[in-house]
């Protein structure tokens, strides 16, 4: 495997990614959408989800394509960030055919980011300008290449003890199917090495993505770690995609495989305290040639490429007058 041209999600052709956010707000939302509906599913291990439209990506379900994606902060208020992405595609007329009437299908996870140092005394929800002003933003003809780090869903993120962000990441197989992820950072784990700078990802990490330290010298014990933050207030939200023409359980799979990355590059995840989430995106732009041997692989490559993107969401965070928790290069220095 290799990265794709720019090592984001939106290798895969067709898709596009926006994002809004606001600075006194210290919060964000992320939007991920395609030149046509897509085949969308949904793994959910954390212990504290928040999520829109979920149960419409279960297999069985009548509408098997979806026309957006969001991952938002602010906790239950930023799922208003999807009503807002809904009224801009409803107002490009895109959606689910029902007699003259277009339903666009937005499914959305959040996170909590409402104890981050932001304003959030506001009187009208901002969620829903933001969903609307990001799922503009991925419509752009500049839609392919997007900000990572302190911008969008992982605007205001944090983990155990760094400020976290938002990331992305691809791979391209032997097959040339295309494989990446986008993720929001917010975890209540750690995503370094005990005290040090080195990431858990590093042993799949793709030239200097992420510093290129490589893994730890040394590896701290076992022991039971103690939570760093409240009930409620973490969860890690991705989206893996790929080019290849997957059903929808192909697709679930896809997401419960990308778990496997959340795992190599948080310690620990999918906690009771945690929403932690994958969604999965198809656009079926590339058949299958071998179904078991292209499955397997496209598995592997959504976890691999999500645990590089958790590392890059930390990476690339950028310093902001308020922060309450340090970048990563605020506490190691700046490495690669």
């Amino acid at each position: 495997m290799r990265p794709g041209l720019r090592n984001l999600i939106t290798d895969v052709p067709g898709l596009r990614v926006g994002h809004a956010q606001d600075l006194s707000l210290r919060s964000g939302c992320t939007v991920l959408t395609a030149d046509a509906p897509f085949t969308a599913a949904v793994h959910i291990m954390g212990g504290a989800p928040g999520t829109r439209e979920t149960d419409l990506l279960a297999p069985d379900r009548l509408v098997q394509k979806a026309d957006a994606l969001v991952l938002s902060g602010g906790s239950a208020f930023g799922l208003d960030a999807a009503s807002g992405a809904a009224d801009a595609l409803r107002a490009l007329d895109r959606g689910f055919p029902v007699g003259p009437v277009r339903v666009p299908i937005v499914p959305a996870a959040i996170l909590f980011d409402l104890l981050n140092g932001g304003d959030k005394a506001w009187d009208r929800n901002p969620y829903h300008a933001l969903g609307r002003a990001a799922l503009t933003a991925a419509l752009t003809a500049a839609a392919t290449d997007f900000a990572l780090g302190t911008a969008g869903a992982g605007f205001g993120a944090t983990t155990d003890r760094l400020k976290g962000g938002l990331g992305s990441a691809s791979a391209i197989l032997p097959s040339g199917i295309t494989v990446g992820a986008l993720v929001a950072v917010n975890s209540l784990g750690s995503v370094t090495v005990g005290d040090g700078p080195h990431f858990w990802a590093a042993p799949w990490e793709e030239g200097a993505e992420f510093g290129g330290l490589g893994p730890a010298p040394t590896y701290p014990r076992a022991d039971a770690p103690q939570p760093t933050k409240r009930r409620g207030e973490a969860t890690t939200i991705a989206i893996v995609a790929t080019d290849a023409a997957l059903t929808r359980p192909q697709a679930q799979r896809m997401a419960t495989a990308a778990h496997d990355g959340m795992a190599r590059a948080i310690l620990p995840s999918h906690t009771l305290l945690d929403g932690d989430l994958v969604f999965a995106a198809a656009t079926g732009a590339r058949p299958l040639s071998d179904e078991a041997t292209d499955s397997f692989q496209i598995g592997h490559a959504a976890a691999t490429c999500l645990a590089r993107a958790i590392a890059r969401a930390v990476f690339m965070a950028s310093a902001a007058e308020g922060d309450l928790q340090p970048t990563y290069h605020a506490r190691f220095g700046r490495r690669g």
